[in-house]
């Protein structure tokens, strides 16, 4: 470790003690998602499962709750649900990060863990330039920089970021996050024999590519892997215009589905399709865990979307990431389900079988509370079925389409909205209520909104509204939170 990482780290720590008073009594702080102890959170990084143990890093802006110089933040954890903070990870230490070690990734190979990152030179208003760059650790905790493996091919802007690698039939292949200097968003392979020496393969998917016409001036984040038979893409873009129900928020995180070509570097995908239909989502990374799982965890915010309007930056921190979720096929449909795990968080159940309502708002007894996870199952539903969440958010069905509102952060006398149109009923819903955050998975995961909340502190009320008889069963579970230490 040099002078200048050591350095950092403890400027890092005495910022985190300065601001601990404030962050930890915030009435919105969360009691089972990754928050910052100080400062900004946003993409999760180098998520990966080494010999037994979790390791989730992310992007970090310690000393203020905007965007800058990023740090990886680091945590570990051997179930998911007890972790520990470790020290950071990558600090904007060397020529090559000086200006923020931005989002990557991790892989294992001889026995040493690999984090591929961007290394950020900050230019007027736009990035100077961006590398691919290389740390490596024998113990997971300690990494020794080995500077930058990859530089921009010619054709494309320094927007060049976000690596994320993978290992294929003998090889090693990467697929970075970039722009042509026509200003399209697309997504570069390449590959290498020993993670060290990386040969540029071109664009394998993006604006202009296959079959999509302009789609986005970036494509951020981008994630490949393998699932049920098909190949995955997974990418941020930015720059698409809303259309109907869809790319309602800033920016936004979806996928492709298809096959790649590893010869001819050519991937033949489908439609893009969100991942996420609530206000807060954006940057998600999956890996596979030694159970054979591939697991995502998102960040819990969007770039440039009313960041400054969180109530939480007077208290010296913002954003979150969103909880494991696994990811599997079913009916031709990408599904997301909150781990398994996390009912090792359940208190005991509340069970209330097949209440009904008609044309009516009720509170169902117990049904309350910030830190709770709910699971509907309904038997019949009316012409309208709704939840009120606090006085301050609201999730309907009607017609076929999934509502979820809430008051817009810069301006609370406007409600916005956020929609999807099911392909089939709506049977159930699973909700995660922490605090100040939603994730609500319908159907089993065939979609899910997530998003952050800001109601009054002390509000635990949940209304149930039925236009029409609505009849359901509810399962509902207090729960613990999970622990963070420090190492």
């Amino acid at each position: 470790m040099t002078e200048r990482e050591e350095e950092l780290r403890e400027l890092v720590e005495a910022e985190v003690r300065k601001n601990k008073e404030s962050v930890e009594n915030d009435p919105y702080r969360l009691t089972y998602h990754h928050m910052p102890g100080a400062g900004l959170m946003n993409d999760p990084n180098g998520w990966i499962q080494w010999n037994g143990t979790y390791h989730l890093f992310y992007q970090w802006m310690p000393f203020h709750t905007g965007h800058g110089a990023k740090f990886w933040g680091h945590r570990t954890s051997r179930d998911l649900i007890h972790w520990t903070e470790q020290k950071p990870a990558l600090t904007p230490s060397e020529w090559f990060d000086k200006d923020g070690a931005f989002s990557g990734s991790a892989v294992v190979s001889d026995d040493q863990l690999h984090l591929f990152y961007t290394g950020n030179i900050d230019g007027d208003g736009e990035p100077e330039e961006e590398y691919q760059c290389l740390a490596v650790s024998s113990d997971g905790m300690t990494f020794t920089k080995k500077g930058v493996v990859a530089e921009r091919p010619e054709g494309y802007t320094s927007h060049f970021r976000d690596p994320k690698v993978w290992h294929h039939e003998g090889k090693w292949y990467m697929v970075v996050g970039a722009q042509t200097e026509a200003r399209q968003g697309q997504v570069l392979l390449y590959q290498s024999p020993d993670l060290e020496n990386w040969e540029f393969i071109g664009p394998v998917a993006g604006s202009f590519q296959g079959p999509l016409k302009a789609f986005g001036y970036m494509w951020e984040c981008p994630d490949f892997f393998h699932l049920n038979g098909r190949d995955v893409l997974i990418v941020s873009p930015q720059g698409l215009d809303p259309d109907g129900m869809d790319y309602a928020n800033t920016y936004q995180s979806g996928f492709f589905t298809g096959s790649l070509d590893y010869e001819a570097g050519t991937f033949d995908h489908g439609p893009f399709k969100e991942l996420d239909r609530g206000f807060e989502f954006y940057a998600p990374q999956t890996m596979e865990d030694e159970q054979g799982r591939r697991l995502l965890v998102g960040w819990m915010g969007v770039p440039d979307q009313w960041e400054e309007a969180h109530p939480t930056v007077d208290n010296h921190w913002i954003h979150a990431l969103t909880l494991p979720r696994e990811l599997t096929w079913r009916d031709g449909q990408l599904i997301q389900s909150p781990v398994e795990e996390l009912q090792e968080m359940r208190g005991p159940v509340l069970l209330h079988s097949s209440i009904t309502i008609e044309n009516d708002q009720k509170a169902v007894r117990g049904v309350e509370g910030r830190s709770i996870e709910l699971n509907l199952e309904f038997e019949k539903l009316g012409d309208q079925f709704a939840l009120e969440f606090y006085q301050y958010a609201s999730f309907s069905y009607r017609n076929g389409i999934l509502t979820l509102s809430r008051p817009r952060l810069d301006e609370h006398s406007e409600t916005e909205f956020r929609r999807v149109r099911l392909e089939r009923p709506l049977e159930s819903l699973r909700i995660f209520a922490d605090t100040s955050s939603l994730e609500i998975f319908v159907n089993g995961g065939e979609e899910v909104f997530t998003s952050r909340i800001f109601p009054q502190p002390e509000e635990e009320h949940i209304l149930f509204t039925s236009l029409g008889e609505s009849t359901f069963s509810i399962e509902k579970w207090n729960l613990s939170g999970w622990t963070l230490e420090q190492g």
